[in-house]
């Protein structure tokens, strides 16, 4: 079926009824076929009691006792269902008590056990919520007249019967296929496939983006029904029946991009009063206009929830038909949502203005040009006026919002790492490039919409989708500084002292400053971090220490919670209520942020706030699991990518930093390759090690030589899996004694 059973859940509470019908519509049941599967759902849910029909109305039912988790299994048959909140207990599940979950599933979990202090409660799923494999990478094997797929991750505890249906699968025998997964299994009906594409004899003869896309289920175009249905969308808006836009095209407008940035979403415009007073212009391209709610189209990009950039190939949030009717091109009329801002000379925020607007980009700009205006003096009047503009923007503007940004505790980090984002994007935190430094000084100033809009919205008390970061996880920081001191660094991290920005802060200054190690430390800072985090109230933002109602807003054409902020916008716009009554003479101006003290009712009607409330609701998790899941994907590619790099040079020695040492060996980092490889134990022959925990270090009986967190060793490329990206390590020469320093057995 198109729908999960989180997604139909998500549409009911157990202080509402709705009907099957409303169901249909809200899932896009358009077809008979899911509209019986939605009959059979809701009947089984019912029977199971987690759903109470009443009058031909249903909800959830208030006497179930079951926990949402999300099941995790090893490749060694022990699996647990985790749930979403911290500290929370994992559940053991037995095979016997799995239900037929499978590996990532997302379900929902009865106790049935207990736990104590030493022992995890035991517990048995009653529901699949959300299937996580509707696809995956296998090696098709041929027994007893059957073909069989054997899943390539070996946490997937299963072999699934493969349906030939005219397809000559003997071919695919002994090969990397990828498996379309056609039926569940259920009762005593086993799980059945399908082969949709044979990948090459095994991962290494594969194309790694093939292995990307297949193992984490990502489609690089869109099926025929989406792309009928763009062609049959109007090719353009008659903006003379847009409700209440500003025609902003005799503006000089620009815009700033990637070279052959095959999409522009964001447009600026810059304009001096004469009294120090300057005042920004954010253009965001109204993408919401052309994706129509709730539609095929709409609901495609929701499932996507966000582009993945799989380095020269990308899995799009929406077709490149609709991209390019948004896309802002110079010369082109441009439907837009524009954030006017006024700053006074000390780059403070005085006041600002949300509205719709007609747009024309006079002049785009690479990065590369703006820097080349910045560093050269300009010859003719019309040059001297646009330098004019990006010196105030990128030596003025940028710069204070940056100072007020640093002092509040927020951090940056250098790397090369490129965010595709002009905000923050996924890592949550302003990156900083030698090479394109005025890429990282325009995101000072685009963020401040994210503020902006995200105040703005929750002032009117409508629905919004906050954007914050979690805390890192302190273990992984304590690592990290102990590798620091062990360079004789001057970073420390007090016994339960708490970990802020400004720590941070603090940290990527010094590792910012060390001579030897700076790309290593601050590439292992920057792994730190965890990824940014969607909720429906706001949220602390580590990376950029904003405390407050934080929005991402400036993609909607390439991340599906910017495109529900815009839509939210939009209905602000064209239902939005500027005065208490129709008996009042005047109204006030819902974009201004003049209009908080004065609003004292509710600006949407009712049926559309709580539409978009309820959109709200369904979205969150989802989003934050296709975040993950676009984080996941990409690192992968990445992981790929190195140990490609690393098979092409078995054999070949390097010098690498040590960066993390346990009892069964230590893991090297590669400086000038940013690649981790482990040295095991096993390999060190010249001696027996013992290892010291508390000193991070594998020391020699006999010898005494010691492998230490932040030791620099000569080791060579022993081996490469390349599929699960393992580069094992050996050292070339053995380590030496330290005479000065002893490591004592742990206590």
């Amino acid at each position: 079926m198109d729908f999960s059973i989180a997604t139909l859940l998500s549409y009911l509470n157990d202080d509402k009824s709705v009907t099957a019908k409303i169901l249909k519509e809200k899932l896009g049941c358009d077809d008979q076929g899911n509209q019986e599967r939605l009959d059979i759902a809701l009947d089984a849910l019912e029977r199971i009691g987690l759903l109470v029909r009443d009058k031909g109305k249903f909800r959830i039912s208030k006497e179930t006792n079951v926990l949402e988790a999300k099941l995790r299994c090893s490749s060694k048959g022990f699996c647990f269902a985790i749930q979403d909140m911290e500290d929370a207990d994992d559940i053991y599940i037995r095979e016997s008590h799995l239900s037929h979950a499978w590996n990532g599933d997302r379900v929902l979990v009865k106790i049935i056990k207990e736990g104590s202090r030493r022992r995890s409660p035991e517990g048995e799923v009653i529901v699949i919520l959300e299937r996580a494999n509707p696809s995956l990478l296998a090696q098709v094997k041929s027994q007893g007249g059957q073909y069989l797929a054997v899943p390539l991750d070996d946490r997937l505890l299963f072999e699934l019967e493969l349906e030939e249906n005219d397809q000559d699968l003997q071919q695919a025998v002994d090969n990397l296929v990828h498996v379309s997964v056609v039926r569940y299994p259920i009762a005593q009906y086993g799980s059945l496939g399908k082969v949709t594409r044979i990948l090459g004899s095994d991962a290494e003869a594969a194309a790694d983006t093939d292995i990307v896309c297949c193992k984490h289920d990502l489609s690089l175009d869109f099926p025929e029904n989406i792309l009928r249905f763009v062609e049959q969308l109007p090719t353009a808006n008659n903006y003379q029946s847009w409700h209440g836009f500003k025609d902003l095209r005799a503006l000089f407008t620009l815009t700033i991009e990637d070279e052959n940035s095959p999409f522009v979403e964001n447009a600026l415009t810059i304009d001096c009063s004469g009294d120090g007073r300057w005042q920004i212009m954010i253009h965001i391209s109204n993408v919401a206009q052309y994706v129509p709610a709730n539609s095929l189209l709409d609901r495609a990009a929701k499932r996507r929830g966000t582009t993945v950039y799989l380095q020269e190939k990308i899995s799009p949030l929406l077709p490149e038909e609709i991209t390019k009717r948004c896309s802002l091109s110079p010369g082109e009329d441009r439907f837009v949502i524009s954030v006017a801002m006024n700053f006074d000379s000390d780059g403070k925020l005085e006041n600002y203005e949300i509205f719709p607007a007609l747009i024309q980009v006079d002049q785009e700009l690479t990065y590369q040009q703006v820097q080349k205006t910045l560093a050269e003096s300009e010859d003719t009047d019309e040059k001297k006026q646009l330098a004019n503009k990006l010196e105030y923007l990128f030596f003025s503007l940028s710069p204070l919002l940056k100072a007020r940004r640093i002092e509040r505790g927020s951090f940056e980090i250098e790397s090369e790492t490129e965010c595709k984002y002009k905000d923050e994007g996924r890592l949550g935190v302003i990156l900083v490039s030698s090479e394109v430094p005025v890429r990282s000084m325009l995101s000072e100033v685009m963020l401040i919409v994210g503020e902006v809009i995200g105040l703005h919205l929750q002032s009117l008390g409508l629905p919004v989708i906050y954007c914050g970061q979690p805390e890192p996880d302190p273990g992984e920081l304590e690592d990290l500084i102990k590798l620091g001191q062990n360079l004789d660094l001057p970073v420390t991290l007090e016994t339960e002292e708490e970990i802020t920005p400004q720590k941070y802060q603090d940290i990527s200054r010094v590792f910012g400053n060390s001579e030897r190690s700076a790309k290593v430390l601050n590439y292992l800072l920057e792994c730190t971090l965890k990824p940014i985090k969607y909720s429906s109230h706001p949220i602390d933002h580590f990376g950029l220490a904003f405390k407050g109602a934080y929005t991402h807003c400036l993609s909607p054409g390439r991340r599906y919670g910017d495109l529900f902020v815009q839509r939210v916008l939009n209905e602000l716009f064209e239902h939005g209520k500027d005065r208490h009554s129709g008996r009042s003479k005047t109204g006030v101006n819902l974009g201004s942020n003049s209009c908080f003290e004065l609003i004292k009712w509710k600006v949407l009607p009712n049926n559309i706030q709580e539409d978009l409330e309820e959109q709200l609701h369904t979205l969150i998790n989802h989003l934050n699991e296709r975040e993950k899941l676009s984080e996941d994907a990409e690192r992968d590619l990445k992981g790929l990518k190195k140990a490609e790099q690393m098979k092409e040079r078995t054999g070949q020695v390097f010098r690498g930093l040590i960066t993390g040492v346990q009892s069964y060996g230590f893991f090297v980092e590669l400086a000038d390759l940013l690649v981790e490889g482990l040295v095991h134990v096993s390999s060190l022959k010249d001696d027996w090690y013992e290892y010291r925990a508390r000193h991070s270090c594998l020391v020699g009986r006999k010898n005494k030589i010691f492998y230490r967190l932040g030791s620099e060793v000569e080791v060579q490329v022993k081996s490469v899996d390349y599929y699960r990206q393992q580069i094992d390590l050996v050292t070339v020469s053995p380590g030496s004694p330290d005479e000065d320093e002893t490591y004592p057995e742990d206590n």
